[in-house]
């Protein structure tokens, strides 16, 4: 029995922009850049950026992905993950004698100055985000208490704080802009005194990604995201265009396209994670088009042009 197909004159719609994002371009290319210099193994604490298919790929060339810095040989160079780390992990490294490269997106790093600065000027701190999450507990982990994680409105009617008079609050840089939004609004009408940063921490790139989705939904039947499901950015994809009431479902390879949900479908939208690479975006393109898509029309969008330096001591290798 053959599977199921698109409709005949089936169309995939490219989202713009969709795919990495600057911080994610410089977190790789730190990586690579160290195998270069240094050669095999090369430390990384954590998934450098949460895709399946980009740290099978670095792993390949030599990367190795530890939990803890104590499975780290001493002396050995270490490099920490885009989404950040404590002030404690920090210390650790320089207590083992690591050589470290910090690969820390520079948005993440913005919110770890903001949380000091907050913290030195004695204020409360709110954390909006996601309970494990590697950035939320890097963010968490620049200040000795003090600061209180909400992942929900509901969450903000439960909140206890020394004084709301002085009080402020930070976010994660991978949230649903309109869902955190409903939190902020929650948090502003409880303690009309909070404090808030100077610019949203919501990243440039996860804002552009969602506002893509939001323009690609009404125009199609069907969204494919590309990205690994511990992505929080692109599982905000997904949901977002389920809110927009366009059945979503997210891939990190083309094998997990399951034929019946593009089934005698005209249009199929598919967009891809800040941290999931291009290629496998045209990998699912080859699978649609296997499956009967014939014709790609890539959307109108923001073009972005972000670029952030690498650390010190990378900057002068040439790839081989």
């Amino acid at each position: 029995m053959s599977e199921p197909t698109t409709a005949p004159d089936a169309e995939i719609l490219m989202a713009q922009p969709r795919g990495f994002c600057a911080g994610v371009d410089r977190a790789i290319e730190i990586v690579e850049r160290a195998l270069e210099r240094f050669g095999a193994p090369i430390y990384v604490r954590h998934e450098i950026v949460h895709n399946a298919y980009v740290v099978a790929d670095l792993r390949r060339k030599g990367a190795v992905f530890v939990d803890e810095l104590e499975e780290v040989p001493p002396g050995s160079t270490v490099i920490f993950s885009a989404h950040g780390v404590s002030k404690e992990v920090r210390a650790d490294a320089t207590a083992r004698g690591l050589n470290v490269f910090d690969a820390t997106c520079p948005l993440v790093t913005k919110v770890h100055v903001e949380v000091g600065k907050m913290r030195a000027e004695g204020c409360e701190i709110i954390m909006i985000g996601h309970k494990g999450h590697p950035e939320v507990e890097g963010t968490m982990g620049q200040a000795e208490g003090g600061i209180l994680l909400v992942e929900s409105v509901a969450d903000v009617a439960r909140l206890r704080v020394s004084d709301p008079a002085r009080l402020a609050f930070v976010t994660q840089t991978t949230l649903s802009v309109d869902e955190t939004l409903e939190i902020v609004q929650a948090l502003k009408a409880q303690f009309p005194l909070i404090r808030e940063p100077k610019k949203q921490d919501i990243c440039y790139a996860t804002q552009n990604r969602q506002d893509a989705v939001k323009f690609m939904a009404p125009q199609v039947e069907v969204v494919i995201v590309v990205g690994s499901p511990n992505s929080s950015n692109s599982n905000r994809l997904r949901e977002l265009a389920e809110r927009l009431g366009v059945p979503a479902y997210m891939v990190d390879a083309p094998e997990q396209l399951r034929p019946e949900w593009i089934a005698g479908k005209r249009r199929i939208g598919l967009t891809a994670g800040a941290s999931a690479p291009e290629a496998l975006a045209q990998s699912i393109v080859e699978r649609l088009h296997l499956l009967g898509a014939r014709n790609v029309r890539a959307l109108d969008g923001i073009e972005e042009k972000m670029s952030f330096p690498l650390p010190r001591g990378l900057q002068q290798v040439t790839s081989a």
